[in-house]
């Protein structure tokens, strides 16, 4: 993808994020997009964090979910949502932002199984704090995603 293409489709995807009501409340931004591979970001607030003072569980299964999604719709060019995923928390997420970062691992025709690692960030240093996987199923007979979008 040239430079301008690689913005377009970053820029698209924001515009999807932006649509995204539960997105806009956690004040997630979309870093990075490529068909395929997904950066999101979620600052720490205090309206996020549970009772010993890190980041809810639910909130880290947001990032991992919604990264996954992308990487698989963008692997597919279709409209698509998650049919499962699973996530294994390794530590508290304790930081002052979350980062999931999601790759596609398998792409068919009307699925994809997409890899997650969410990150916390603290003083400019990733931890690793949870893995996922899912399955990012085709949305039913929607048109395709516009050539000229990617």
């Amino acid at each position: 993808m040239t430079p301008e293409e690689q913005q377009r489709f970053l820029d698209l995807g924001r515009e999807v994020l932006a649509k995204q009501p539960f997105s806009v409340l956690l004040g997630a931004q979309l870093l990075a997009l490529k068909p395929g591979y997904c950066e999101l970001m979620v600052p720490m607030s205090e309206e996020i964090q549970q009772q010993h003072g890190f980041a809810h569980g639910g909130v880290i299964s947001y990032l991992a979910d919604n990264a996954l999604t992308y990487a698989g719709g963008t692997a597919m060019r279709v409209p698509v949502v998650t049919s499962e995923f699973k996530i294994n928390y390794l530590r508290p997420a304790i930081g002052e932002r979350f980062i999931a970062r999601a790759a596609a691992a398998h792409v068919a025709r009307t699925q994809t199984v997409a890899r997650c690692e969410v990150f916390a960030v603290k003083d400019g240093n990733e931890k690793l704090i949870a893995i996922a996987q899912g399955t990012i199923a085709k949305l039913g007979e929607a048109p395709p995603v516009p050539a000229d979008a990617t």
